[in-house]
């Protein structure tokens, strides 16, 4: 249900509230019963689920798991909290036992909040990087943002700007491009068109405005390609997008976060998914954050929350 004290349960109960859930398909609730009698109440609205005690008793449709860490006492509105932070931490390592011992197919969060995170005990720059480490990865992985049949993968991501350049080597490239592709395929695009963005403005004029295109960008391309994927670019990054959003491309490979982020955001922030690429099993949440200052008043758009499940879902069957 994501953070308690943000809007992740509301948004839940509200997308569970009218979305059926698909057919040879079981979604499961996991956390504390109040938060989640207290979502709906936000929500105004009323969603069954059939109580289980553990992921094996879920039959298709809606169950509640309960999983008590919090007291209500604990947990003020709207604010970044350390015993939130800590159950967001445990909830989250629960279903990744889940997932590893494979009882679940694939999970989807609602929005978590970095900074209670950090105050529960989380020791990394973000949640793709100690899901990362908790499950032992040590390949490259990647958040991907979508928007329907549009993806987004990133050579690198929560770093300053300035140290992006340095991220940008051919390997970094190919890799966030196979894992998109993969990804893509799982989802059921089977042959998608990936266009890889130029670093610098005017994808560097040739030279004179930059040689990361030139260097490196430019080869890990032709590799691209000749491993059969059909990679097109670089493309500078402020037209780009443009023919993205035409359908022309399923999959774009950025050089840096927001040179992804705005540009998705901007097509449809209230739509959004997060997928975490490089991992053993799909995980998903919508793309925007907890809205602390939304929290409670039941207005929170849930479509984001809503592809999330799907996408998860999609990608879940395919294992």
């Amino acid at each position: 249900m994501g953070d308690a004290a943000g809007i992740g349960p509301e948004l839940l109960a509200k997308a569970l509230s009218t979305t059926p859930v698909p057919a040879h398909t079981a979604w499961v609730i996991v956390g504390d019963r109040w938060i989640w009698e207290r979502a709906q109440k936000f929500a105004n609205v009323k969603v069954l689920a059939t109580t289980i005690t553990r992921f094996e008793d879920a039959g298709s449709g809606l169950s509640f798991l309960e999983l008590p860490l919090l007291k209500e006492s604990d947990v003020p509105l709207g604010i970044a909290n350390t015993h939130a932070g800590r159950a967001i931490l445990q909830t989250l390592e629960f279903c990744l036992d889940a997932a590893t011992s494979n009882q679940i197919q694939a999970i989807c969060f609602a929005p978590l909040n970095k900074q209670a995170m950090k105050l529960g005990g989380l020791k990394f720059d973000d949640e793709a990087s100690h899901f990362a480490n908790y499950l032992g990865i040590k390949d490259f992985y990647c958040e991907f943002n979508t928007l329907g049949d549009l993806w987004t993968a990133r050579v690198s991501s929560h770093v300053p700007l300035k140290d992006a350049a340095e991220f940008i080597t051919a390997e970094r490239i190919d890799a966030a491009a196979s894992l998109i592709h993969k990804a893509l395929v799982a989802y059921g695009i089977p042959t998608p068109v990936i266009a890889v963005a130029a670093f610098n403005p005017h994808g560097g004029d040739g030279g004179t405005c930059g040689r990361e295109e030139i260097d490196t960008i430019i080869p890990a391309v032709a590799k691209l390609k000749a491993k059969g994927m059909d990679a097109r670019g670089p493309f500078p990054a402020d037209t780009l997008f443009i023919k993205a959003r035409e359908g022309v491309y399923q999959a774009v490979v950025t050089m840096y976060h927001d040179q992804g982020q705005i540009a998705i955001k901007l097509m449809g922030f209230e739509r959004g998914v997060t997928v975490h690429g490089g991992l053993p099993i799909p995980i998903t949440t919508p793309a925007h954050g907890t809205a602390y200052d939304m929290v409670g008043t039941g207005i929170a758009n849930s479509q984001a929350m809503t592809n999330a499940l799907l996408v998860a879902t999609k990608m879940g069957a395919s294992k």
